[in-house]
């Protein structure tokens, strides 16, 4: 007997003619998170990937499996010859071990016989391997509604038996639909936003603003520990760090009040649309979420997309904030994103901004800036930071 790590696919199963190149990809994406741990060998097998690797490192690689987008369950199997002895045997053992590791009162066998070849149909091998188990283990009953645990037993060119299940994000492989660059501030939102575009295939890449010395050097740390906790989902991050006072400034300076939120955010699109055009980018990502503050009216999002030509997706816009917020937490923003540092939202904050705006109007008050001039400075001094 031998064990290997099995990975069974959700969406992926659906693509017909296009699976194998998102199958590739995600087999990429295992390879970049575990290579350092060591394998033998990944290999498919009639619709699963398998991995083989010494047992004692499947609780890491599992560990990191599970953040890699387009896998559904990770388990640990048990590896046999399509034979009925060792598939019994094979059983047995893995009961065995179950029972070491916990309390388990009752149990059901689900056999998927893949290969059709293979003499014994799934229900009748479910029902002889039911038998020997309720055989060999007396404390053990059969409930088939709501067992403490299931043995499962696939066929295919080999017999993998396992009873562990663990659950990984699905969606779809990273790198498989493009490239996205995610409007990344300090907050809970935005990280939430990129964690779930990228959970849809795209690659991320970031941009920041700030407002030096207005806004601390620890602020900008903040952010980057957002992005070392986003990558560890959506791998290496390339994050462009844009000072925006220069332009707050101006609008201070020559626009109304109640108009430097909704300027500020046309300008930070215009600049991320610039940086994507550049990158070979295919869309912007914003953590907007309808209605939560005053910019994000949909007089307000209508007027910061016409700022732009590229797609913006935003992908938190129909979601409560407490339902951002459990996703944050889930994937361990949260805590880092309420660390109480300023952004540079806060700074020349109106009391009253203006919450339906019209594009007219703002495009009048834009007349009084060199919109041009200020966005090709912010870029001439954008830092790159790469984050892994």
């Amino acid at each position: 007997m031998e064990k290997v790590l099995s990975v069974s696919l959700g969406e992926i199963a659906l693509k017909g003619l296009n699976r194998k190149y998102f199958e590739d990809q995600l087999i990429k994406n295992m390879r970049r998170v575990i290579k350092d741990i060591g394998f033998e060998k990944i290999y498919k097998e009639q619709g699963k990937i398998y991995i083989e690797a010494e047992e004692h490192n499947f609780p890491q690689m599992i560990n990191r499996l599970k953040k890699v987008f387009g896998l559904v369950y990770i388990s640990p199997c048990i590896r046999i010859e399509k034979n009925e002895e060792k598939i019994k045997d094979a059983s047995i053992v893995a009961i065995r071990e179950k029972i070491d590791k916990e309390k388990i009162n009752t149990f059901k066998v689900d056999t998927n016989r893949a290969d059709k070849n293979f003499p014994i149909k799934s229900p009748e091998l479910s029902r002889q391997i039911g038998g020997l188990i309720l055989q060999n283990f007396n404390e053990l009953k059969v409930d088939v509604h709501n067992p403490d645990t299931f043995l499962y037993i696939d066929i295919k060119q080999n017999a993998y038996i396992y009873t562990d299940k663990i659950k990984g994000y699905g969606g779809l492989p990273l790198g498989t639909n493009g490239k996205g660059l995610l409007l990344l501030s300090g907050g809970i939102d935005s990280p939430v936003a990129g964690f779930l575009m990228a959970k849809r295939g795209l690659e991320i890449s970031a941009v920041h603003y700030h407002s030096y010395p207005f806004t601390s050097e620890r602020a900008e740390e903040k952010v980057k520990d957002l992005a070392r906790i986003l990558s560890r989902y959506v791998g290496r991050i390339k994050m462009y760090s844009i000072n925006l006072l220069e332009i707050q400034k101006e609008i201070n300076s020559k626009c109304k009040e109640n108009e430097m939120t909704i300027l500020s955010r046309r300008f930070m699109m215009k600049i991320a649309g610039r940086i994507a055009e550049r990158e070979g980018i295919n869309a912007l990502i914003t953590g907007e979420s309808l209605g939560q503050v005053a910019s994000q009216t949909i007089e307000g999002i209508s007027v910061t997309n016409k700022s732009v030509d590229i797609p913006v997706l935003r992908p938190l816009i129909g979601l409560d904030k407490v339902d951002i917020i459990d996703i944050a937490r889930d994937i361990e923003t949260f805590e880092t994103s309420i660390l109480p540092f300023e952004d540079c939202c806060t700074v020349f904050l109106p009391k009253h901004p203006v919450t339906k705006p019209k594009i007219e109007d703002i495009l009048k008050s834009e007349e009084a800036l060199d919109v041009e001039t200020l966005v090709d400075k912010a870029i001439e001094n954008m830092e790159l930071i790469i984050i892994e």
